[in-house]
């Protein structure tokens, strides 16, 4: 192995592709993870952060302050072109890019028809139904994969214009996970990326969320991918780009407890087991617990949280009446009918602060357990009169009409309410006004809802699998394991905390501070630059086969310092 005396350097440019991030355009928890974690290592890190996302339809570029990339030799907006081949049909597809600054990250909004005639992230909206009818309301786009390719041909085309060499660039989800292939099997991209490491996050690797694709001609023409490299990455069938990624980069998942999993139990058999394929083929599938920002929810800001009053669960002295403040607001608010941050209202509660309220915030999905939470709920609300449940959350019709007949169940009517749709601002008020939030997933990769409900004093109720088995049973909150009566037993486990107002703010405060302590971006950038450095280091050693130029050593990385040592 040829090696020379190019020493290694600390990561600097670090490029983020992915569909989601933060208020921009979100669907899920990827737009928190992407943006928090390309902003701690832009301020803490001191790196030169880069984001590509779409230019969506629903996004107005001036709202974030975005101007058009200038061509400085053309004196005009950068225009460029994209191979976009359909089997048997050569084709383009014109982009040009907004970018604006935020949060000290350069973010890059790729403009085309593609992505502008979307209204979703994911999904098409009534909207666009109203239209077109064929397009169905909370239905995936039909042409999801195109959407993908062109944003990852795009980004790698614009580093190319700009002379961008990322140390790293960093894929979120399937969405992405194609570019390690394309930088590698692609002629001019190979050695223009020949320093650049990859890292795939596999956000969600259940069935469903792959992005593959089933007509491997269609994937061959539009990826410019070789043949035997599409039909050698497949799964059940279909390509598949995380196993297409897992030859050329690092593969992580959002958290330990959810790499395990994949790869160790039976579990995987909800990603059709894709964590036992890539094991067999001798790769490891990191796994880094997600971080958050607790100042980005903040109750004891509440102008800035946008909820009724202040309050601080981790401050021992204070006896949470804002909190209550909080949650006698949202019942006047469900009682007079008053849209709570423009979210339709189904049902009602009885205005009495005093008594249990119970949570859900969330993709109204068999993911999501919903049917697991609608099931436990109607014994159990009808064993304790005095509780109440609040849904927040949306998904396709029939999750919606689901809850809609519970909500006029016999014996819950008045007791169980339905806010469909999703605001930041109205979860921020249900976040901040529950005692208990529920959390019944079948499976969760990781989960930031638990963080974000602990930071509001909100003990949350969890599934004990994936990532929520951060949660400390019985210090941070309350776990189960099983079924509708396993669940049934933690809401009874709950009206019992709720009894002994001294033990439940103990909880509510030890939440907090573990969050602090352990899972802020802060801590877990750590753990993400070690995985840089890693994929970097593994490209280099493959380049090197060509007698490309590697590093000497793996370099320590330091956060105080940013130098070798």
């Amino acid at each position: 192995m040829m090696r020379n005396n190019i020493q290694a350097q600390t990561i600097r440019k670090i490029w983020m592709l992915t569909r989601e991030y933060g208020e921009i355009a979100g669907a899920g928890g990827v737009k928190d993870v992407s943006k928090q974690l390309a902003e701690c290592f832009a301020s803490v890190g001191g790196c030169d952060v880069r984001v590509v996302l779409p230019l969506y339809g629903f996004i107005d570029p001036a709202k974030f302050d975005c101007r058009l990339l200038q061509d400085n030799l053309a004196r005009r907006p950068l225009l460029f072109t994209v191979d976009m081949n359909y089997a048997g049909q050569e084709r383009r597809e014109d982009v040009r890019i907004w970018t604006c600054r935020l949060g000290g990250v350069t973010v890059y909004l790729p403009e085309s028809d593609r992505f502008r005639e979307k209204m979703d992230v994911y999904t098409y909206t009534p909207r666009e139904e109203a239209v077109e009818s064929w397009k169905q309301a909370g239905k995936g786009h039909i042409d999801y994969f195109a959407m993908n390719i062109l944003l990852q041909k795009g980004a790698l085309e614009l580093m190319m214009l700009l002379d961008e060499h990322p140390d790293v660039i960093h894929c979120h989800d399937g969405h992405t996970a194609l570019v390690p292939a394309l930088i590698n099997e692609c002629p001019g991209l190979r050695s223009y990326f020949r320093r650049t490491g990859c890292l795939v996050t596999v956000h969600n690797a259940g069935i469903g969320y792959h992005q593959e694709v089933a007509d491997l001609p269609f994937a061959q023409a539009i990826t410019g991918l070789p043949r035997h490299f599409i039909e050698s990455n497949c799964l059940a069938a279909a390509f598949d780009p995380f196993l297409a990624a897992s030859r050329y980069a690092l593969l992580n998942t959002v958290s330990e407890n959810y790499a395990r999993e994949l790869q160790e139990t039976d579990d995987d058999r909800i990603t059709g087991w894709l964590g036992h394929l890539l094991a067999d083929r001798g790769v490891v599938i990191e796994g880094v617990t997600n971080g958050i920002d607790p100042a980005d929810f903040n109750p004891s800001d509440p102008q800035r949280a946008g909820i009724a009053a202040a309050f601080d669960p981790a401050d021992p002295g204070d006896a949470l009446a804002g909190k209550k403040r909080c949650k006698a607001a949202l019942l006047e608010a469900v009682g007079r009918k008053s849209p709570v941050a423009g979210l339709e209202i189904i049902g009602t509660l009885e205005n009495n602060s005093d008594i249990p309220l119970f949570t859900f915030i969330g993709r109204l999905s068999e993911q999501k357990g919903i049917d697991i939470l609608s099931a436990a709920l109607v014994g159990f609300l009808r064993r304790h009169p005095q509780c109440q449940m609040l849904f927040l959350g949306s998904g396709d019709r029939l999750e919606e009409e689901k809850l809609r007949l519970l909500v006029e169940t016999k014996g819950l009517a008045g007791r169980v309410c339905f806010f469909r749709g999703f605001s930041p601002l109205g979860a921020n008020q249900v976040y901040a006004a529950g005692d208990f939030f529920v959390i019944p997933s079948r499976y969760e990769p990781c989960g930031l809802t638990d963080y974000i409900a602990q930071l509001f004093g909100n003990i949350p109720i969890v599934h004990h699998v994936g990532g929520l088995v951060k949660v400390v049973d019985g210090q941070t909150g309350i776990a189960y394991r099983g079924g509708v009566a396993d669940l049934q037993e933690a809401l009874e486990r709950a009206i019992v905390l709720f009894g002994k107002p001294q033990r439940l703010r103990q909880m509510q405060r030890d939440a907090v501070l573990r969050i602090q302590e352990r899972h802020t971006w802060a801590q877990v950038m750590k753990a993400y630059l070690r995985l840089y450095e890693k994929a970097r280091l593994q490209r280099w050693m493959s380049a090197s086969v060509s007698g490309t130029d590697i590093p000497d050593s793996t370099p320590v990385i330091t956060l105080d310092n940013r130098r070798q040592k």
